[in-house]
């Protein structure tokens, strides 16, 4: 399986912008900027992109540790925030955190975290970052 998004980037890192577009049209010709990524200015960046995939990424992967143990989620709330250093010239993504809360009929405390734990190691997007990945994880009745 392979997915694609492209970029076209036009000008100097702070004066110019890109356009990024995704295979499946999610994102089709967003801005991207010096602007975006670091003022706050809107558009996406690269690491707001990556957080959602992180959280979309371990949701599927929670979902999949509670089917194998019998349980089905009525809902699971994923947000997923980076920490991108910017105090030296060599930038890097140096944490990621995953807040989670989760409504699942008949799960006791012990099988949530089991398998949050689980899916926070094992999602392809965890096992890409090199980060320190910390959560909060919570079951709600």
């Amino acid at each position: 399986m392979e997915s694609k998004s492209t970029v076209i980037w036009q000008g100097s890192i702070k004066e110019g912008e890109g356009k990024i577009t995704t295979e499946s049209g999610t994102l089709n010709n967003s801005k991207l900027s010096y602007g975006t990524r670091f003022e706050h200015t809107p558009g996406t960046n690269p690491e707001e992109l990556i957080a959602a995939a992180h959280a979309g990424c371990f949701s599927m992967a929670l979902t999949d540790q509670l089917s194998e143990a019998g349980l089905t989620p009525e809902t699971i709330e994923t947000t997923a925030s980076l920490t991108l250093n910017t105090e030296s010239n060599e930038f890097e993504i140096t944490k990621a955190h995953l807040n989670v809360t989760a409504k699942i009929p008949g799960a006791s405390l012990q099988a949530f975290e089991k398998a949050a734990n689980t899916a926070k190691e094992n999602c392809p997007v965890s096992k890409v970052l090199n980060a320190d990945i910390t959560m909060d994880a919570r079951l709600e009745s």
